[in-house]
């Protein structure tokens, strides 16, 4: 390892969580160029890498990344789904510029484009899926910062942080370091202190299990609908007339009419039937020819006349 300040060593804390989210299982390829980041190889063919080597490359990194004075001449490039979170994370906490899914060729290259950008030092996850990012870079003199695992090629890559880039508990927990290391030599957070960011914010969500999840917390947090029994206002014993009680206006249901009828001062009793009461019949009106008579010049009628042509009238 180079000689670097102690205070930058990493604590046991740290290196339980890089064993945690599988930062130290490589692949079972190997590249040349990632043999000085290897420690050994299981029986089983994965390599394993050494996980002081990815610490002492992610303190360097940060360094470099501090050297920037500003932060958003850093580019952050993720193509792989699993590294998309992260890098927005890391984007929104450093103050860097976010590539989250596919890199239009020629951003760094074609300044007729409308996403044409002049970086001084580029961030990838993969170098396999970045590719373009970085043959790009290599075109501009943009130096690059890579996490490797250990069958990814190194070309035009300048600084290698060895990981496993494949994971995204790995992937999610190499940006937050990094971020919180950044963070600390800039001397915005103390380093005494933990970081107050929780690093599942940076792991990549499955959008159905996020769905899920909110869902169920909906449903928790609903409130319970409670159904109550139908009362009702009012009963047929209260408010009733007294029945037996005299005069028309105390008989409730029946026709006034009726009540009159049946009477005691009528001359009638509850249990004689009653004649039935005629409906009332509209007044006919008949009209005549005869009743408007109208003289002719002729000195006859106009009736007499109508009445000889038309005798159906």
């Amino acid at each position: 390892m180079s000689k670097q300040s102690s205070i930058l060593n990493a604590t046991e804390e740290d290196i339980q969580l890089l064993l945690s989210a599988t930062c130290h299982i490589g692949a079972k390829n190997l590249n040349v160029q990632m043999i000085p980041y290897v420690f050994k190889r299981r029986p089983d063919g994965v390599h394993i890498i050494n996980i002081g080597k990815t610490w002492e490359k992610l303190t360097f990194a940060a360094r470099i990344i501090c050297a920037i004075e500003n932060p958003a001449d850093v580019v952050v490039i993720s193509a792989r789904p699993y590294g998309q979170r992260a890098v927005l994370k890391y984007a929104s906490y450093t103050g860097a510029q976010p590539f989250a899914g596919r890199f239009t060729p020629g951003t760094f290259t074609n300044y007729i484009t409308r996403s044409f950008k002049e970086p001084r030092l580029i961030l990838v996850t993969d170098p396999k899926t970045d590719h373009q990012a970085i043959k790009e870079a290599s075109y501009v003199n943009i130096p690059v910062i890579a996490l490797a695992d250990t069958d990814s090629p190194l070309k035009f890559v300048d600084v290698t942080i060895p990981t496993n880039n494949k994971a995204k508990h790995s992937i999610g927990l190499i940006y937050w370091m990094l971020a919180r290391e950044v963070l600390r030599l800039r001397a915005t957070i103390p380093r005494e202190i933990p970081w107050s960011v929780m690093v599942d914010m940076f792991f990549y969500r499955d959008p159905e299990e996020a769905e899920k999840e909110g869902e169920t917390a909906l449903a928790t947090t609903a409130p319970e609908k409670s159904f109550t029994s139908f009362e009702p206002t009012s009963s047929w014993d209260e408010g009733t007339t007294d029945w037996g009680a005299e005069g028309p206006g105390a008989v409730s249901g029946i026709s006034p009419a009726l009540a009159v009828t049946a009477t005691p001062e009528s001359g009638g009793t509850w249990d004689t039937p009653t004649a039935p009461v005629p409906p009332p019949t509209e007044p006919t009106t008949t009209t005549t020819f005869e009743t408007t008579i109208q003289t002719t010049t002729g000195g006859g009628s106009w009736a007499d006349e109508t009445s000889a042509e038309n005798t159906g009238w």
